[in-house]
C-alpha cells in the first residue's frame, strides 16, 4: 500500500469514529434533556394515566390549600387552563401562590397530577439571607435592593 493510500484509510476511519462518537452523543442528550409542559400543553397532549411529566407554571393565588401535616393541594396555571396537584411533602421555602413552580409526577388524568417533586423558582430579586448578611457586614448593602 502506498502511502498516500494509507493517509486515505486513516481519515476515513477517523470520521467515522468520529461520526460515531456524534451520533452516540446526540442520542443521549436527546434521551436525558428533560423539558417542563405548561398547563396548557399538557392538556392538549394525550398523555395517558400513569405517565410522568413535569410541569411548570405559576401557583394559582388562593389554591393552597394543606390537607393535613406534609400533604398540600395547590393549582399550577399559566393564565389560560389550570391543573390541580397533589403533593406528600415538606414544599420547598421559596414556594408560594404567585410565584413560579416545576412540579415533577405522575398524571392521574388530563387535571390531576400527584406530585413526587416540587421545585420552587425565584424572580431576579431574591437574594439568599447569607449573601445579604456578607454585604451588610461589609457595608456594601444599599438599602433599595428588594
Amino acid at each position: 500500500m502506498s502511502l498516500r493510500f494509507q493517509r486515505l484509510v486513516l481519515i476515513l476511519i477517523t470520521l467515522v469514529i468520529l461520526g460515531a462518537a456524534v451520533l452516540l452523543i446526540l442520542f443521549n442528550t436527546k434521551k436525558n434533556i428533560v423539558f417542563f409542559y405548561t398547563p396548557t400543553e399538557l392538556i392538549g397532549k394525550k398523555i395517558s394515566s400513569g405517565d410522568r411529566v413535569r410541569i411548570g407554571g405559576f401557583v394559582k393565588n388562593s389554591s393552597l390549600k394543606q390537607i393535613s401535616l406534609n400533604q398540600y393541594e395547590f393549582k399550577i396555571t399559566d393564565n389560560e387552563n389550570d391543573l390541580l396537584v397533589f403533593y406528600q411533602g415538606i414544599l420547598p421555602d421559596l414556594f408560594k401562590e404567585g410565584q413560579g413552580a416545576v412540579i415533577e409526577g405522575l398524571i392521574e388524568n388530563q387535571s390531576t397530577i400527584n406530585a413526587l417533586s416540587v421545585y420552587a423558582k425565584h424572580d431576579e430579586n431574591y437574594m439568599p439571607a447569607s449573601i445579604k448578611e456578607e454585604l451588610e457586614k461589609n457595608n456594601q448593602w444599599k438599602k433599595d435592593y428588594k
